[in-house]
C-alpha cells in the first residue's frame, strides 16, 4: 500500500515525456508561449470588438432614435466617442494577433503540409478573410466617416451648423457596421471550425493526415463563399446601386433581417460541406 508520502511524491513526479515550463521550451511553437499568449489576446479582443460591435448595432442604434438632439449629443460625446477608441483597437489587436497565429503556427506545416487544403484549413481561411474585412471596415470605413458624423451632431447638440456631410457619412458607417454584424455570424463559426466540426470531414490532423474536400469540392466552397462576401461587402459600400439598395434593404436596415441572413449564410456554407467533402 503507497503511504501518504509516497503518494505525494508520485502526484509531484512530471508525467513520462513532459518537461518543465513548457511555455517556454518551445517559445513558438503549437504549445509554446508565444502562441498561448496570441491565442489569449486574440480571444479577449475578439471578445471586446465583438461585445461593441453589437452595442453599437442592437442597442445603441435603437436607443439613439427615442432620444431628443440635446441627448443624443451628449451620448455622443460621453459614450460612443470612448467605446469607439476601445472598438477600434480591439478591432486592430484581433487582427494582429490572427496574424501572429498563422505566421507562427509551425505545427500545421510539420505535421500536415497540405493544410490549406483541408476542411479546417478552408474554414479558418473563410474566418480569416471575414475578420480581415471586418477589421478594415472599421478602421477604413466606420471611423472616418463617425468622425464626421458625430462631430455634427455634437456640433448641432451645441447650437452650432450641421456638416452637410453627416448624413451621407452616417450611413456609410452603419451600413459598414451592419455588414460587419453579419459577417460576425459565420466568422465565430469557422473559427470554432477546426478544433470542433472539421474532423467529421475526414481531417486527421494529429496524425499527418489530410483528407479535405477534393479540388472540386473546394473550388465550389470558395466560388460559394467569395460571391456572398464580394456582394455583401460590395453592397455595404454602395457599390451595387448605393446604400439603399434592394439587398441593404432586405439584410442591413434591420439587426433582426440582419442576424437571420447571417445565420443563413453559416447554414448554406455548412450544407456545402456537408455536400462536397
Amino acid at each position: 500500500m503507497i503511504g501518504p508520502s509516497e503518494g505525494l511524491s508520485l502526484l509531484s513526479r512530471p508525467l513520462p515525456g513532459a518537461t518543465n515550463m513548457e511555455l517556454f521550451n518551445d517559445w513558438m511553437g503549437s504549445g509554446g508561449g508565444g502562441q498561448a499568449i496570441g491565442r489569449y489576446a486574440h480571444y479577449l479582443a475578439g471578445i471586446t470588438w465583438i461585445g461593441l460591435l453589437y452595442f453599437f448595432n442592437f442597442i445603441q442604434g435603437a436607443a439613439f432614435g427615442e432620444m431628443s438632439d440635446g441627448a443624443k449629443g451628449e451620448a455622443l460625446r460621453k459614450i460612443t466617442w470612448r467605446t469607439l477608441w476601445w472598438f477600434r483597437w480591439a478591432a486592430l489587436l484581433t487582427f494582429l494577433s490572427g496574424v501572429w497565429i498563422l505566421a507562427h503556427q509551425r505545427a500545421f506545416g510539420e505535421l500536415m503540409p497540405d493544410y490549406w487544403n483541408t476542411s479546417a484549413g478552408v474554414g479558418i481561411a473563410f474566418g480569416s478573410l471575414l475578420g480581415t474585412t471586418m477589421a478594415a471596415n472599421v478602421w477604413m470605413v466606420i471611423w472616418p466617416a463617425q468622425q464626421i458624423a458625430i462631430g455634427s451632431s455634437v456640433s448641432v447638440s451645441e447650437g452650432g451648423e450641421a456638416d452637410p456631410a453627416a448624413p451621407a457619412a452616417a450611413k456609410r458607417a452603419a451600413r459598414a457596421s451592419r455588414v460587419n454584424t453579419l459577417f460576425s455570424i459565420p466568422l465565430v463559426f469557422f473559427m470554432m471550425w477546426p478544433s470542433h466540426f472539421a474532423s467529421a470531414f475526414g481531417d486527421e490532423i494529429m496524425g499527418g493526415i489530410g483528407f479535405g474536400p477534393s479540388a472540386g469540392g473546394r473550388w465550389t466552397l470558395w466560388i460559394a463563399f467569395l460571391v456572398i462576401w464580394i456582394v455583401m461587402e460590395a453592397s455595404a459600400l454602395g457599390k451595387l446601386g448605393g446604400y439603399d439598395n434592394a439587398i441593404n434593404r432586405v439584410v442591413l436596415d434591420k439587426h433582426q433581417d440582419t442576424i437571420k441572413c447571417g445565420f443563413a449564410i453559416t447554414i448554406v456554407l455548412y450544407a456545402l460541406f456537408e455536400i462536397v467533402a
